[in-house]
């Protein structure tokens, strides 16, 4: 039964050996087998043309294979650690297998580091251990594969991995020792695989007729089911190593000749494919962790810096209420401690107390909806009267400010569609604001302006207007970004709030400075078809 991707674990999601492999992949594997099989058409005509004295290259070719075959086993024993898997067990030790053999292959190599090679093994046992090596990694990927086919899940190994990858790694140089040992120990007593140095027996064609039985066994295992990445590059592995047997046991003219080479360079090509894709896939997994890793930083600190403007915001917005607060509740205290307590006046500040109480609950609900997405409780408004609301909540400011206020309201003005909670939100920050900037006049009169009318066919537009000292040119495009104030108190939230609000109902909001005082906040909002 074979295992989707959707229900490993999260943290094996990405494994060479458990992602299936891409389309991409796909025509690349195919791409590099077209290639290989069209250089193995042009090797075909010339592969019987000896190439002497070039035995000299076979110590750079053999540690090629080895460092590649290598590197690919300690990978591989790695995602064995991760997978607790039997059958990539079998796959790294059968990659540390063809990597150790490589090194008494070419020891005992004729004619490399010596007439009969530095280990004297004859002149059978270099063929002998090239034989095992041939047979031997199609065997092992053929285990390989049957294993995961009997054993799908992950975590099939018994034991602690930390004693069971030594004791493999260990078991296979065991077994690689022994076999050196008896390919050098007594050449009498091997099959005879080579009738010269240079040319191989008829018992020979029994070893590439098998390697090559086991290769199409294999092959046919992995096109039935390619899970993952890895198993479409072994497949290539294989019919690359299929390619090498061809050469080597049917094409050649024996040893040192085109064929042979071109074998041997077939052979260096299976040994790096895996491991190729390893690095590729690792590389890829390490690009795709660091992406996250800094996506998952900046949602953090998007999320951190929502938080502090969100606790900024509630902070700005009840302020103001709770100001107002208490300014009643003092003149309440003031009406109550004179001689005869004027019991209405004191009545009409609790009233006043009150109604500020609910007004900063609802702010703080109309703050949080300002940072939440979803449908927020919008009818149709009478903006002017919301202007005379905001007006009438901000008298006792404007009183003890000294302030005049002068409106210009549009008594035809249509009907809006908006939060009224939010809308008042807007009105008072742009008319304490308006205060505020009027508070260090005293060579003139502090008014205050507000004007409402027809701005477009459909839109209606608010006019908020002081007589203070104006805005500093290279400030006006910072006004609108949060913690930016000009006041010593400020927290430079009200202006960046408004402007959520205000677009947030289809509306736009900017400031003018005037001809000779003060500035001017206009905002525009759309006009209600429905009711129109």
């Amino acid at each position: 039964m074979l295992r989707l991707e959707n229900e490993l674990p999260d943290d094996r999601k990405f494994l060479v050996s458990t992602v299936p492999p891409s389309r991409g992949q796909v025509r690349l594997a195919v791409w590099v087998l077209l290639a290989l099989v069209l250089a193995l058409i042009v090797t075909v005509p010339f592969a019987r043309v000896p190439l002497n004295d070039t035995q000299i290259l076979l110590p750079a070719y053999a540690t090629a294979v080895l460092m590649a075959e290598l590197i690919t086993s300690a990978l591989l024993f790695v995602l064995v650690a991760i997978q607790r898997s039997r059958a990539m067990l079998v796959l790294a030790a059968g990659y540390l297998s063809t990597a150790l053999l490589i090194i008494p292959w070419v020891l005992t190599f004729p004619g490399v580091f010596g007439p009969s090679g530095l280990l004297d093994a004859g002149l059978q046992g270099t063929a002998l251990i090239a034989a095992v090596r041939r047979i031997g990694l199609p065997l092992f990927v053929l285990v390989y594969v049957l294993l995961k086919d009997s054993s799908p899940t992950e975590g099939d190994l018994s034991g602690p991995v930390n004693r069971i990858v030594p004791g493999s790694i260990a078991a296979v140089v065991a077994a690689i020792c022994g076999l050196t040992w008896i390919s050098v120990s007594d050449d009498a007593l091997l099959p005879r695989l080579m009738t010269d140095t240079s040319r191989v027996s008829a018992i020979w064609s029994y070893v590439p007729a098998t390697a090559s039985v086991l290769c199409l066994a294999a092959l046919a295992l992995l096109w039935s089911r390619r899970r993952s990445v890895l198993d479409l590059w072994l497949m290539v592995v294989l019919c690359v190593w299929l390619i090498e047997t061809f050469l080597l046991g049917y094409i050649s003219a024996g040893r040192f000749s085109v064929g042979w080479w071109a074998g041997r360079l077939y052979g260096l090509m299976s040994a790096s494919l895996v491991l190729l894709v390893l690095l590729s896939e690792t590389t890829t997994l390490y690009a795709r962790l660091a992406r996250s890793v800094s996506a998952e930083r900046r949602t953090r600190e998007a999320r951190l810096t929502t938080m502090e403007v969100l606790s900024a915001s509630i902070a700005h917005e009840v302020n103001q209420p709770l100001t107002s607060m208490v300014t009643h509740a003092d003149a309440g205290l003031r009406w109550l401690q004179r001689e005869q307590p004027d019991l209405d006046e004191t009545k009409a500040a609790l009233k006043s107390i009150v109604n500020d109480g609910h007004r900063a609950a609802k702010i703080i609900e109309s703050v949080r909806t300002v940072f939440r997405k979803g449908a927020q409780d919008r009818f149709p408004l009478n903006v002017n009267g919301l202007i005379q609301d905001v007006l009438g909540q901000t008298q006792s400011d404007v009183r003890l400010s000294r302030v005049a206020v002068q409106t210009e309201l549009d008594g035809d003005l249509p009907a809006v569609t908006g939060n009224p909670v939010q809308l008042q939100q807007v009105l008072t920050n742009l008319v304490t604001n308006a205060i505020d900037a009027m508070s260090t006049v005293t060579d003139r009169a502090r008014v205050l302006r507000i004007r409402s009318g027809i701005h477009e066919p459909h839109c209606i537009v608010v006019s908020v207007e002081d007589a203070g000292t104006g805005l500093d040119a290279k400030h006006e495009d910072r006004i609108f970004e949060p913690f930016f104030t000009t006041k010593s108190y400020g927290l430079g939230m009200g202006l960046m709030i408004c402007q959520s609000i205000v677009e947030s109902h289809g509306g736009r909001l900017w400031m003018t400075n005037n001809l000779r005082h003060g500035a001017t906040f206009h905002f525009t909002l759309p006009v209600d078809e429905t009711a129109a």
